[in-house]
């Protein structure tokens, strides 16, 4: 080999042409089979990352399969899974045909705010559209943000939390879904300006506006509050979906009002007074309730899509307890299996489990509390219980803790 071969080197790795196989020469640069192949390598890893990220929001799922899966895990509440199928199905087809034609105009986001009675199924909603459409998903809690410069939360610990749910995977997750839950207690007290300043209150939904609407926020990789020495991440959340929830107690006397007719003199009807109480109360509500309620206009223009949730009725309790594929009751069931042992409920069992919880008025989120205290004696022994083929949970094992009824298995001679 002669002296001017071995003074060829990779320009990329400092190898000989005597220690490769190959060597590609350019102008004044080389570089060696082996830079190439592990060049070729991570380009093609990039595409195939990009192409996967390209997949996830080019979904074949309509509006209609997106109903369809909610089905399986929320019970009733059809109105509302329409017009989250329909939101969802809409933003994440804007993101991924960006440059669809020719047309100048730019389709804007369309955030969604559910409103109802607690445990109507609002949390639940966005998880399961989260898990159908592979999004990063995080629940941030609107009580405890406050503004920029006070004691609590910045808005931007919201991102923060989206942020580790992508596994710091910044494109992926300026992708996904937010569900700010309890939005209703940044409300401001009345329907006019505050005097003074309300750092917990109109200061955060001042703090949140840029944040819905679309901005590159800088966000603590670890949240908290920001302080100047803090390294940050920077996160466009202009095709993150926010979803506000929140319960609006006192809503539904704001919106009787406006729809019960103000009608005067002798021709008065007092018959049109609609009822607050309606179930269906949250399913009339307009922009004009939330700004009496005490959301500015500025943010409520920032969330366009309004849905109302159904106050959940007794049978509809009764087929959460059992129908959707997460179903308590089958949770229930699957335990006792591993143990050998088929579960049942009696039919009152059922009944009485949801007339404990509607006493509680706190809505689905209550079974599980009212199970796990009737269930807890009956897990706690029936490990050590032998021969048991059955287990029949009865009334009054909801009601006052009394004992199953236990069927053994008939062991043969």
């Amino acid at each position: 080999m002669s002296d001017e071969e071995k003074k060829i080197r990779c320009s990329f790795c400092g190898r000989s042409s005597h220690e490769v196989s190959s060597m590609v020469a350019g102008p004044s640069v080389y570089i060696c089979d082996q830079c190439i192949t592990d060049a070729s390598g991570i380009v093609k890893n990039d595409l195939s990352q990009e192409k996967k990220i390209e997949q996830d929001f080019r979904s074949d799922l309509k509006p209609v399969e997106i109903k369809a899966y909610l089905d399986e895990y929320v019970i009733d509440q059809d109105e509302a899974k329409k017009t989250l199928s329909v939101a969802v199905y809409n933003h994440y087809k804007r993101i991924a045909n960006p440059q669809f034609d020719d047309d100048d105009s730019e389709i804007e986001k369309s955030n969604i705010v559910l409103l109802g009675p607690t445990g109507s199924g609002k949390t639940l909603l966005a998880r399961t559209l989260a898990g159908i459409i592979d999004v990063p998903f995080s629940i941030a809690d609107a009580t405890a943000l406050t503004e920029a410069g006070y004691v609590g939360e910045d808005v931007e610990s919201i991102l923060s939390n989206l942020l580790q749910a992508a596994d710091y995977d910044v494109a992926r997750a300026e992708r996904g879904i937010v569900y700010i839950d309890e939005v209703d207690k940044v409300a401001r007290r009345g329907d006019n300006p505050s005097i003074t300043r309300d750092v917990s209150g109109e200061g955060v939904q001042q703090a949140l506006l840029k944040i819905l609407e679309g901005t590159s926020a800088n966000v603590p990789p670890k949240g908290g509050r920001k302080h100047p020495e803090q390294s940050f991440i920077t996160i466009n959340t202009k095709n993150i979906l926010f979803v506000c929830g929140g319960a609006f107690e006192g809503l539904n006397e704001i919106i009787s009002r406006r729809l019960s007719s103000s009608s005067m003199g002798f021709t008065a009807n007092h018959m049109d007074k609609f009822d607050k109480d309606d179930p269906q109360i949250f399913t009339h509500v307009e922009p004009e309730d939330l700004q009496k309620y005490g959301l500015i206009p500025e943010l409520i223009g920032r969330i366009p899509i309004i849905s109302g949730l159904e106050e959940l009725s007794e049978e509809a309790m009764v087929n959460i307890l059992l129908k959707p594929k997460n179903a308590i009751i089958k949770q229930y069931q699957k335990l006792f299996r591993m143990e050998g042992v088929e579960l049942e409920f009696e039919e009152e069992a059922l009944k009485e489990v949801v007339r404990l919880a509607l006493k509680r008025k706190t809505g689905a989120r209550g079974l599980r509390s009212i199970l796990e205290r009737s269930m807890l004696d009956i897990m706690f022994t029936l490990p050590t219980m032998k021969n048991i083929e059955r287990c029949i949970i009865t009334k009054d094992t909801i009601v006052s803790s009394a004992p199953p009824i236990y069927k053994k298995r008939k062991v043969s001679a």
